[in-house]
């Protein structure tokens, strides 16, 4: 199953500039790619420059793993970038989370996402977040990357939306904190139109920097 779920982003200070549900679109929509090499959010165009040799010393690796204990989730992460759409892919893989590569790291300034399907393949195998509505407020979970640096997130909130409620500010982050966070579908199977009846995500922040609730 894939997600329904726009997203409008700016890159540069980490921050994901807004996401909005809509029902019928299966991708994260983001702004187009430049061939000058930045990115264009409506009439805005923000320069990406090179991250100088100690930013990169002490910046979280590129993601490889996502564990969440309390609902035994230890899985593979893909790095999702942006379909010829223009919108934000998905897993190949029912059995693996994505993150979104043109984001921020898990650990960095601001929101980084990690989605993952819903729903159950052949032969009844479920999808790798069927369990992520178990969560609660002060679970812990944990991403691995590339260097094996280990950062713990801890979930602040979890809630449903309606595919086609207007979540703008919810994925804006300008408090200089790290947050992550995890998308996917819940709900009712709807044949007809092809997708469930609620958009589930689970805010976290890093461990230590606890953010109040939206």
């Amino acid at each position: 199953m894939q997600l329904k779920i726009i997203v409008r982003w700016a890159l540069g200070v980490g921050v994901i500039a807004g996401v909005v549900f809509f029902s019928l679109s299966p991708f994260f929509l983001v702004p187009r790619l430049s061939a000058q090499g930045s990115y264009v959010a409506k009439s805005v165009v923000v320069d990406i420059k090179p991250s100088n040799s100690l930013k990169e010393q002490i910046s979280p690796g590129l993601p490889v793993r996502l564990k969440i204990p309390t609902i035994n989730l230890n899985v593979e992460l893909e790095h999702v970038g942006i379909t010829l759409r223009g919108a934000l892919d998905v897993p190949k893989g029912r059995a693996n989370a994505g993150w979104f590569k043109f984001g921020p790291r898990p650990g960095e300034e601001g929101v980084a996402i990690i989605d993952g399907h819903f729903g159950f393949w052949k032969n009844d195998v479920p999808a790798v977040f069927n369990n992520l509505n178990k969560l609660r407020k002060g679970d812990v979970l944990s991403v691995e990357d590339q260097k094996g640096k280990v950062v713990n997130f801890v979930v602040r909130e979890v809630r449903r939306y309606d595919p086609k409620a207007d979540t703008s500010e919810v994925f804006v982050s300008n408090d200089e904190k790290a947050h992550l966070t995890l998308i996917t579908c819940d709900g009712v199977w709807n044949k007809f139109l092809k997708t469930y009846s609620k958009r589930l995500v689970v805010f976290t922040d890093r461990e230590g920097e606890i953010s109040p609730a939206l």
